[in-house]
C-alpha cells in the first residue's frame, strides 16, 4: 500500500513560493478532535501543534491568532493589546469566507483575504511547529520564524491555560 500523497493547497503554494522548508504530516482527521488528536496521531507534543483561529473585533474586522494547541486565547487580553473593545471567535461560516478554508483545515498561509496575523510569542521560541497545511488531516512542520518572515505575524502574549 502506497503512502498517501500530501495535498497541494493554497498554503503549500505560498510556502513553496517563499522558499519555506517544510515537512508533510498527514493523519486521520476526527471531527472535534482538535490539536490533542493531531498531536497524538503524529506523536508530537501538543504544545508544538499550533492552531489557527479566525476571530473578529466589535466592528467585525477579522484577524488570525496562532496559538499553542494546549492553550487558549484570552480574548480580553487580546482586545486590550489590539486597542479594541471586544474580540470574539468568528462564526464558522464567516471564518471560512474570510480564510477560504474549512474550519478544522484553516491555515494562516494562503488565505482568501489578507488578514492581520498575531502569534503567541512563546510559539516563536519553539524549535519546530506543526501548523495546518490547508486541509483537514494535514499539518506542515516548519521553523516558527517563518511565521514572522512570510506572514508578518505580530507577537502577542494572550495565552491562558497550563
Amino acid at each position: 500500500m502506497s503512502k498517501p500523497r500530501a495535498p497541494v493547497t493554497p498554503a503549500v503554494r505560498v510556502l513553496r513560493q517563499h522558499g519555506v522548508a517544510f515537512t508533510d504530516h498527514l493523519y486521520d482527521y476526527v471531527e472535534r478532535g482538535g490539536t490533542l488528536h493531531s498531536a497524538q496521531a503524529l506523536g508530537v507534543d501538543e504544545h508544538a501543534v499550533v492552531k489557527t483561529l479566525v476571530l473578529e473585533d466589535e466592528a467585525r474586522r477579522p484577524l488570525i491568532v496562532l496559538m499553542h494547541g494546549d492553550r487558549q486565547v484570552s480574548v480580553g487580553a487580546l482586545a486590550r493589546v489590539l486597542g479594541v473593545k471586544r474580540v470574539q471567535p468568528c462564526d464558522p461560516a464567516v471564518a471560512e469566507r474570510h480564510s477560504g478554508y474549512r474550519v478544522g483545515g484553516t491555515s494562516p498561509f494562503g488565505t482568501r483575504h489578507a488578514l492581520p496575523v498575531y502569534v503567541e510569542a512563546s510559539v516563536l521560541e519553539l524549535p519546530r511547529i506543526y501548523i495546518n497545511g490547508g486541509k483537514r488531516g494535514y499539518l506542515v512542520g516548519i521553523d516558527p520564524a517563518e511565521l514572522r518572515r512570510v506572514l508578518g505575524a505580530t507577537p502577542v502574549q494572550v495565552a491562558t491555560g497550563a
